[in-house]
């Protein structure tokens, strides 16, 4: 029965094509388990999703069985791609089962966002989003359309997880969809918002880098001097509102963290970029501009590192082949990841703007707040996040802080997992033995930490 739930051919299954002004909209399997489609967010802006429901559904009154939305950072890199078939998904980029899906906690919506990445296009390169703000409206039309319509899905809560500069798209969206709830022009509970090793202080983030290494012995005083030099500027160009500058000092900081550091990896500080890392082909995802956007841009098309000498595993082989062809939508002149550098350059001007108030806004209205992050990540470096936290308005923080934490374990093996601190609606997660990608390199902790934030049935 699994077999065929995660047969990504459907040569068994039939198709049912659902309508939306004479123009097909979005697919779905007889069975019901997947559906996918496009939204068209704004005029000749179009956002695509992709709906897989649990095979491992636990029907309890008392707990409704949650779905996740998950969104990729970047800006840019696809959450119908990375995140289903690199991290949570059902398969792997070989088309294999996951042991570790998400699906056996919750149900699973990816979205391309912002428009213009993955499957997601635009017909105007003036429709692309230029700030957090307005790609969370896109996303608020987007779930307007699919959740108004099915009601169902309705009954479900919906907890909007993140990973990277994916976390500043969930916070904005978070605050978006409550008023718009709060409005009744959305018909969702919202469960919460998660956010892992994400992009919410790109100024503590990068203040962080320097000390870290140094403790670490991958930079020496000299290092050390030209890391926090290029963050003070960084510190003056986001105080005097100059984003852009700030955005190409952010480059040049990268620049030399990677040259003094001798190329050490930005997603798993103990290894070199490049090298053989347990992380998802990490030096490929790229969250920067010139020296970094070449290997963005290779992670938005592929995970060589991670494909057999004959090719297979490769991520834009598979997205522009096989899965395009399963889901028959996608519009013959659209290339997955096409547009995705341009996403990229268009938000330069909101890339190191904080969303540490949005995070105080959403405690505020007592939506769940979980953080979570990989220990070995620099990009987004654990150091970084508390920092960021510990800058809080929420009343609640002190409380919080002095909390102490609980341990986490997977398994029978009573060996630390991780490690674990919560009070009111603020939960925060340390995940040990993972960089940038928890899901990828801790699957077992990662699939009990969304048990446990979704109050799933199954956990």
């Amino acid at each position: 029965m699994e077999k065929l739930f995660y047969s990504v051919t459907l040569s068994v299954l039939f198709l049912v094509l659902l309508f939306h002004g004479g123009k097909v909209t979005s697919l779905k399997t007889q069975d019901e388990s997947e559906e996918w489609g496009y939204v068209q967010v704004r005029p000749k802006a179009h956002m695509f999703w992709w709906l897989y429901r649990s095979p491992y559904r636990v029907e309890d009154p008392s707990k409704p069985w949650p779905i996740i939305l998950w969104l990729q950072g970047g800006p840019g890199a696809s959450g119908v791609g990375i995140g289903n078939f690199e991290e949570v998904g059902p398969l792997d980029t070989f088309l294999k089962p996951r042991n570790s899906t998400w699906l056996k906690k919750a149900d699973l919506l990816f979205v391309d966002n912002p428009v213009g990445t993955g499957y997601s296009f635009v017909e105007d390169s003036n429709l692309f989003v230029r700030t957090d703000e307005e790609a969370a409206t896109d996303l608020t039309t987007l779930l307007i359309e699919i959740f108004n319509k099915d009601e169902r899905l309705q009954k479900s809560p919906l907890f909007i997880v993140a990973e990277s500069y994916g976390g500043k798209f969930a916070v904005t969206l978070g605050l978006s969809a409550f008023k718009a709830i709060e409005d009744k022009r959305l018909k969702l509970i919202l469960g919460g918002v998660a956010l892992g090793d994400s992009w919410i202080s790109p100024e503590d983030f990068v203040f962080s880098w320097g000390p870290l290494l140094k403790d670490l012995s991958r930079l020496d005083e000299n290092g050390l001097q030209k890391s926090t030099s290029i963050a003070q500027r960084i510190k003056q160009q986001l105080e005097d509102g100059k984003f852009v500058d700030a955005t190409n000092s952010w480059n040049e900081l990268e620049s030399a963290i990677i040259t003094n550091s001798n190329n050490v990896d930005f997603y798993n500080f103990l290894v070199d970029a490049g090298s053989d890392s347990a992380t998802l082909s990490a030096v490929e995802l790229g969250l920067s501009r010139e020296i970094s956007m070449n290997r963005y841009s290779q992670y938005l098309t592929s995970m060589r590192s991670r494909s057999s000498p004959g090719g297979d595993g490769d991520l834009g082989e598979l997205l522009n082949g096989p899965i395009k062809k399963k889901l028959k939508i996608i519009p013959e002149n659209v290339t997955w990841g096409g547009q995705s550098n341009e996403v990229f350059n268009f938000l330069e001007g909101d890339f190191m703007k904080p969303r540490i108030n949005e995070v105080d806004e959403l405690l505020a209205k007592g939506v769940n707040v979980t953080v979570y992050n990989g220990q070995v990540d620099l990009i987004c470096a654990t150091k970084g996040t508390e920092a960021w936290l510990r800058k809080l308005k929420w009343e609640g923080l002190q409380t919080f802080l002095g909390k102490d934490r609980t341990p986490l374990y997977c398994g029978s093996e009573k060996k630390t997992k991780g490690f674990f601190r919560s009070y009111k609606q603020l939960h925060f997660y340390w995940i040990l033995g993972a960089g940038h990608f928890v899901p990828t390199d801790q699957p077992c902790v990662a699939l009990n930490m969304i048990g446990a934030i979704t109050q799933s049935p199954a956990a």
